[in-house]
C-alpha cells in the first residue's frame, strides 16, 4: 500500500456537516466542518491530492421547505436548482474551512468548490419508479392537491404524512471532469459533485437540461473518483468500520474485505439499501472499474484509515 502521493476522492457523510439532533444553524454546520477540515488537511500533509464530495440531504431539504413556505411571495425553484444552491452553500463552508486550516499549517491554501453536473440517462428505469423522498411532509389532502397541480408523485411515509418522491437514476459521467482534473493537477484542493451532483440529461449537440431527480451521493462519488482516475476512494461516515449483521447480537466488524466478499455480503442482505448498501456498492464499482483501493471509515480516523490503521479496507483481491 503506497502511503504517499495518491489522488484520493473523499466522500463526506452528512454527520461531517450536521450532527444528529442539531437544528442546522450556520454556526453548528461551520463548527462541524471546521473539525472535518482538520482531518482532511492531515491527509494533504501526508502528500495526497484530495478531491472532496459531500452529502446535502438536510440542506436541500431546508431549501425545499423554504420554497414551499415562500411560494406565495417568490417563485419556487425546481429541484435541480435547489441542488445547485445546496452545492454552493456547503461548498462555500468547506472551502473556507479548508483554506483557513491550510493557512494555519503553513500550506498552500488554494481550494475551489465547483458546481458540478452529472449526466443521467433519461431512459433509466428509475424515472418510471420514483423512490427518493424529498422536501416537507404533507397531510393527505395537501399531498393529493400537489399531485394534481404539479404532477408530483406522492407517497405516504408515515401514518397520515406524505412526501414527494423523485427518481434516483445512476450517474453516467461528471460533466466537469476535465476542469476538476486540471485543478487537481495544478495542486488545488477541489470540492465537487456535492449531494450527488446536479442530475442533467444530454441532448443533441451536448445540450444539457436539469431534471427533477436525486443521484445517490456515494454512487456519484464513485463516478467522480473513476472519471478523474483516483487511486483511492474513501467514504467517511458515522461509523468506524463496516459491520455484518449490524445492530444484532451477531454483529461483527470488518477490518478488510475483497470485492467478491463485499458482493456476497450485499447479496446476503447485510448492507441495507438505506444505509451501508450504496456505500458498499459504490466501492465495489470503483474497484471493478480499475480503482486501487477503497476505505469506509469514520472521518475522525481519516488519516489512520488511509494509513491502514482504521476503518474497513476494500481491495480487488
Amino acid at each position: 500500500m503506497e502511503p504517499r502521493g495518491e489522488t484520493v476522492v473523499i466522500a463526506l457523510g452528512g454527520n461531517a456537516i450536521l450532527q444528529p439532533g442539531q437544528r442546522g444553524t450556520a454556526e453548528e454546520q461551520r463548527a462541524n466542518i471546521a473539525q472535518t477540515a482538520g482531518a482532511i488537511v492531515s491527509l494533504i500533509e501526508m502528500g495526497h491530492r484530495v478531491v472532496v464530495t459531500h452529502g446535502n440531504g438536510p440542506q436541500v431539504g431546508n431549501i425545499l421547505i423554504q420554497n414551499e413556505e415562500g411560494a406565495d411571495q417568490v417563485p419556487a425553484m425546481p429541484l435541480d436548482i435547489c441542488g445547485a444552491q445546496s452545492q454552493g452553500l456547503i461548498g462555500y463552508m468547506i472551502q473556507q474551512a479548508l483554506r483557513n486550516e491550510l493557512l494555519s499549517r503553513g500550506r498552500d491554501p488554494r481550494v475551489v468548490s465547483l458546481v458540478t453536473q452529472v449526466v443521467v440517462d433519461p431512459a433509466d428505469p428509475a424515472f418510471d419508479n420514483p423512490t427518493k423522498p424529498v422536501g416537507p411532509f404533507y397531510p393527505a389532502a395537501r399531498a393529493e392537491a400537489l399531485a394534481a397541480e404539479r404532477g408530483w408523485v406522492m407517497r405516504e411515509v408515515r401514518a397520515g404524512q406524505w412526501r414527494r418522491v423523485v427518481p434516483s437514476p445512476d450517474p453516467i459521467r461528471i460533466v466537469e471532469r476535465d476542469e476538476i482534473l486540471a485543478l487537481v493537477e495544478s495542486g488545488v484542493v477541489v470540492i465537487a459533485s456535492g449531494g450527488g451532483g446536479i442530475p442533467v440529461t444530454e441532448g443533441p449537440g451536448g445540450v444539457l437540461r436539469g431534471v427533477e431527480a436525486v443521484v445517490d451521493k456515494d454512487l456519484a462519488g464513485q463516478r467522480l473518483a473513476a472519471d478523474i482516475g483516483a487511486d483511492t476512494f474513501a467514504i467517511f461516515t458515522d461509523v468506524d468500520r463496516v459491520a455484518l449483521a449490524f445492530g444484532t447480537p451477531e454483529q461483527r466488524f470488518l477490518d478488510r474485505m475483497t470485492v467478491e466478499e463485499a458482493k456476497a455480503y450485499l447479496e446476503a442482505g447485510h448492507f441495507p439499501p438505506g444505509s451501508m448498501g450504496p456505500k458498499v456498492t459504490a466501492v465495489v464499482r470503483f474497484l471493478e472499474g480499475g480503482g486501487r483501493r477503497a476505505v469506509i471509515a469514520s472521518v475522525r480516523r481519516a488519516a489512520d484509515a488511509l494509513a491502514g490503521r482504521a476503518g474497513t479496507l476494500v481491495t480487488r483481491d
